[in-house]
């Protein structure tokens, strides 16, 4: 005998949900992952992208140090059409990423320094404006014709500390890891959302905490496995100092910015 309550309808339609909290978190996640994830597909074919990466980390430093001490606005201007030049250099859909990037904090900077301007005070304002954007434009140029691995090889030039460089080594590595993990989670909430949840941002919390116990365990394995082979602090890498017939033009062209900014 079939039970009666099998043998009836289900009649049960739930509510629509107009909220799409999870989709926008699953792709906002989706899109960060990917930017960190595109340093192992970047265009070789350009020439930004074949120089050496340690001679870029070390360049942008050295113009960035003459950037913050120069008092020179013709300086500035040279510094900038020399990154604009590397920007010409990429593919058009980084142009336009960079620049979005690049000109948000500057002109917020200068609408702040409006009232020092109506006091007189262009030219150091003007001037700080300049330092802003062009140090921002480098950064961002850097991070996008670079990978974040072989950024933090370079800083061992630098005697940055061995520690220093293994934590932002495994920050990045596990920052995806986590990421993947957290988008599992997601659609795993997704998959069990029916109709209209009354309390659905208190899951929010619910994956926050499976990600911190995941994080500490994830944690855990990895000072057990590096005890076990030994680790005693020492991180070493392996800089790639070999340079290129493209890598002599663009070192020339740096040390010359370097002398203009002791002349000016």
């Amino acid at each position: 005998m079939i039970p009666q309550w099998l043998s009836v309808k289900d009649e049960y339609v739930p509510k629509e949900e107009k909220s799409s909290y999870i989709e926008k978190s699953i792709f906002s996640l989706i899109k960060t992952l990917s930017i960190i994830r595109q340093d192992k597909y970047k265009n070789k074919d350009k020439l930004i992208y074949s120089l050496n990466p340690t001679l870029k980390v070390l360049s942008n430093i050295a113009i960035i140090i003459c950037i913050s001490i120069s008092r020179s606005q013709i300086y500035l201007l040279v510094i900038e059409a020399f990154a604009l030049g590397n920007l010409l250099l990429m593919e058009k859909k980084m142009i336009k990423r960079i620049l979005a990037r690049s000109l948000i904090f500057p002109f917020i900077t200068l609408a702040a320094l409006i009232p020092s301007m109506l006091y007189g005070n262009i030219y150091n304002s003007l001037l700080l404006f300049q330092k802003i954007l062009v140090t921002i434009l480098l950064m961002n140029l850097l991070s996008h014709n670079t990978k974040w691995s072989e950024i933090s090889k370079s800083l061992k030039l630098l005697f940055v500390p061995d520690i220093f460089i293994w934590i932002m080594d495994i920050t990045i590595k596990y920052i995806v890891l986590l990421g993947e993990h957290s988008i599992d989670l997601f659609y795993a909430l997704k998959l069990r959302s029916i109709g209209k949840a009354p309390g659905k941002y208190n899951y929010i919390t619910g994956i926050m905490g499976n990600l911190f116990i995941k994080s500490y365990s994830m944690s855990e394995e990895m000072f057990q496995a590096m005890e076990c082979r030994g680790f005693v602090g020492e991180y070493k890498t392996k800089v790639n100092l070999k340079f290129i017939k493209l890598d002599y033009l663009y070192l020339i062209m740096v040390v010359i910015l370097i002398g203009l900014a002791i002349n000016l």
